[in-house]
């Protein structure tokens, strides 16, 4: 079937009113992959945080984004960072994606394999892909801090990535040609 050939939906075309909740189910419908972001404060302690907000931004400079809720409680560890990793999560994370995304675990790095980078912050072990990035530059937009990394540093290794979809975790699966 042609593009020009889809009918669109029967319902009026595109709401101009909605909730904030109907618009973050909408989103939903759009495969992330999943990530934890870390960094460690100036007293030497580590933070870190799951993210799906996680995007490339340009190859030339090599820079990334990702965003942070402007009333999480770790807004001043990254927003005054001078380095943080992104740690791209492997299928078999879906415990760790939860680990770090649950505000009430207080050392969510304990017990899990960590690595830490020359620029001295913390990475998590096993991920399938982590950059290390300069704080570069960021900006308030919305009810979000926006968060621009310079990749300075690239590592990874064999796996599949854990996705979220529809306000689950999943995984790709590979399609065959008919």
């Amino acid at each position: 079937m042609l593009s020009s050939q889809i009918p669109l939906p029967d319902t009026e075309w595109g709401a101009t009113e909605f909730e904030a909740r109907a618009l973050r189910t909408l989103l939903g419908h759009y495969p992330t992959g999943v990530a934890i972001v870390a960094t460690r404060t100036a007293d030497g302690r580590n933070v870190g945080l799951t993210i799906n907000s996680f995007a490339s931004l340009s190859l030339e400079p090599p820079l990334v984004l990702w965003s942070l809720v402007n009333h999480s409680p770790n807004l001043p560890a990254f927003r005054d960072c001078a380095y943080f990793t992104i740690s791209i999560l492997g299928c078999e994370h879906q415990e760790l994606a939860l680990r770090f995304a649950n505000p009430r675990v207080e050392n969510k790095f304990r017990d899990i394999p960590v690595q830490e980078t020359p620029e001295g912050v913390p990475s998590i072990g096993g991920a399938i892909a982590t950059l290390v990035c300069a704080n570069h530059q960021q900006t308030h937009l919305g009810d979000h801090l926006l968060m621009i990394g310079h990749v300075k540093r690239i590592a990874s290794i064999e796996g599949k990535p854990l996705v979220f979809h529809s306000g689950m975790f999943t995984v790709l699966h590979d399609v065959r040609e008919i």
